[in-house]
């Protein structure tokens, strides 16, 4: 529960910047343009710490990359309007901050996802419910700190507004230091080889190439990309010019972020209750079709609020359905000791393209106006949301589903002494990625890759089974 309430925590932190900061931005500087590019540098350190930080996750441990994450990325937003109020902050200096939050927040984010398997095992519920009730909390949280971070923005302005969510990661921090104390699957994993650039090398490749080699992984990862990157340029540049100019102002703009992420809650609980009982592949599908080209369409020709408010809520439902799915098919094909490096580079994957989507947001506004911008990136996203419908990887999403249906973690891993992820007994004394050698010279993730895939990629036993909103 204190890993939930600190993800939380951290997350109603990430709303408050993501209207915080680009108000700042637009209140300060009055340029679109500027607000894009201080999302790209906030997001583009992001992609870079992704990366490289799967093998650094596993060695320094989950749980002491999650509290340095948060402790650091609050002094970094503390420090932004410490120097406003001392009439010392520049514009490079706010880039800067950003980029630094950016740098610690990808590691943090991937070092408290990744325990939710072992979490969903303490607590003895299935791996799809758990992941539901953690993206549920998630969206719940983004919905209170937007509606309050709107508010805020109104009545004592983006500074005091940052000082808050500085506050938040603190208390996160706190939080998980003390509910991960004691957790295995959060302690530091001892290296199988000596420390050395070269092993470090190896173990970042095995991330890779598990996930280039896993069909349905990568179909997710390709499309989640244009997805996100997308999604940041409306909520980094398109939605808060939109608000200031055509909205009335920072509660609007509060109010929606909120109604999407009430909705996104709502699905999320929604799906975690009565979701496998359907196609995942289906249920994805759909969902991203509702959730993508309706706001771009009503932001861009329908006036008023009241309209948009509609959309957005419908728009969070469906979108809510989509992170337990991805989660869940994600925990499912991953063995957990190759987890933090696959998950690395899948946010790396799915977060490369963002730090371009608010800088091109941003030169769409002042090069075309917002409402072809509104047009120009909606277009996009419908295409790449038919993605699901069309090529035949995604039918792997429905694959594991059998595995997880009313079976608990612990029950999976004790079925056979096997677990989901790697199909193999214990009784041959080995596992997915122990860094044993064949007699060809390969590791067993090689030859795990080096095997025919299904459509889903590696088989898995069939016995008795996301937009980010990033801190910028």
């Amino acid at each position: 529960m204190l890993v939930l309430a600190a993800n939380t925590v951290s997350i109603a932190g990430n709303s408050l910047t993501l209207i915080a900061v680009p108000w700042f931005v637009l209140e300060t500087t009055g340029s679109a343009a500027k607000a894009g590019f201080v999302s790209f540098c906030a997001t583009l350190p992001v992609v870079v710490s992704a990366v490289i930080g799967g093998p650094v996750i596993d060695r320094v441990g989950r749980r002491r990359v999650s509290i340095a994450s948060d402790a650091l990325c609050g002094v970094a937003i503390a420090t932004i309007p410490v120097l406003h109020f001392a009439g010392l902050l520049r514009f490079w200096q706010l880039c800067a901050l950003m980029a630094f939050c950016g740098l610690l927040h990808a590691p943090g984010e991937t070092a408290r996802q990744v325990l939710v398997p072992a979490l969903a095992e303490r607590a003895g519920t299935t791996l799809s419910r758990a992941a539901s009730f953690y993206d549920g909390a998630s969206r719940g949280a983004r919905m209170l700190g937007a509606a309050i971070g709107g508010l805020l923005i109104a009545l004592l302005g983006p500074p005091s507004v940052l000082l808050l969510d500085a506050a938040t990661f603190a208390a996160s921090a706190l939080l998980i230091m003390a509910g991960l104390r004691g957790l295995p699957a959060a302690a530091p994993r001892k290296p199988v080889v000596p420390v050395s650039a070269r092993a470090y090398r190896a173990e970042l490749r095995e991330g890779y190439r598990f996930l280039l080699h896993h069909r349905l992984l990568l179909a997710i990862v390709l499309m989640v990309m244009v997805t996100n990157g997308l999604d940041q340029g409306l909520s980094s540049v398109l939605l808060p010019v939109h608000a200031e100019r055509h909205l009335g102002g920072s509660v609007q703009l509060g109010l929606l972020t909120a109604l999407f992420g009430g909705g996104a809650l709502i699905g999320a609980l929604l799906y975690g209750a009565v979701g496998d009982r359907f196609s995942r592949r289906t249920v994805f599908a759909v969902s991203f079709l509702v959730c993508g080209l309706p706001r771009f369409l009503i932001a861009a020709f329908v006036p008023g609020v009241s309209p948009l408010a509609v959309t957005m809520a419908a728009s969070g439902v469906a979108a809510g359905m989509l992170n337990p799915i991805l989660t869940t098919v994600t925990y499912e094909a991953v063995p957990d000791e190759l987890r933090s490096r696959v998950s690395g580079a899948l946010t790396a994957g799915v977060w490369v393209v963002m730090p371009l989507g608010g800088l091109a947001a941003g030169c769409l506004v002042e090069g075309v106006g917002l409402t072809a911008a509104f047009l120009v990136t909606g277009g996009v996203y419908f295409l790449a949301t038919l993605s699901p419908l069309i090529f035949p990887a995604w039918r792997g999403m429905d694959e594991g589903a059998a595995v997880d249906k009313g079976t608990t973690v612990d029950e999976r891993t004790a079925a056979g002494g096997r677990t989901a992820a790697d199909g193999r007994t214990a009784a041959d004394g080995r596992t997915a990625a122990d860094g044993r050698t064949a007699a060809d010279g390969r590791t067993a993730v090689e030859e795990r890759a080096a095997a025919p895939l299904s459509s889903a990629g590696p088989r898995r036993p069939t016995a008795a089974p996301a937009e980010p909103s990033p801190h910028p």
